[in-house]
């Protein structure tokens, strides 16, 4: 599970970069970085980068969650993080089915490296 960690933390790093994108747009449409949405957006920031440091704790996914949950509640001061959350929503679920079925087939042993060779 350790690469699937790296996975996480690199979708992370990109959710990081999308909704900074999003920098701007605030700053001409919403009063400046420094209005509330501003400060929303930096705290989620701040929030995806410590959360990388902590994908290995079994407590990392629930927060991720909720994480977005609120992500997608910010639709209310700006759509387009509402929007942002939506598709990393959407990611995040296919990851996690990804992490079942790759848990479920080591509990079977059908990995190609847990085949035996003849």
């Amino acid at each position: 599970m350790k690469a699937f960690r790296g996975i996480m933390a690199g979708t992370l790093i990109l959710e990081v970069i999308v909704v900074a994108l999003a920098l701007p747009v605030i700053a001409k449409l919403h009063g400046g970085v420094t209005s509330l949405v501003g400060w929303v957006t930096f705290g989620f920031i701040a929030a995806f980068i410590a959360l990388c440091a902590f994908v290995r704790r079994p407590w990392a996914i629930a927060v991720l969650v909720a994480l977005h949950v609120l992500l997608i509640a910010t639709w209310i001061l700006l759509p387009a993080l509402g929007v942002i959350g939506v598709i990393f929503a959407l990611v995040w679920a296919y990851l996690l089915w990804l992490r079942k079925d790759l848990l479920k087939r080591m509990a079977e042993g059908r990995l190609p490296s847990q085949q035996q060779q003849a």
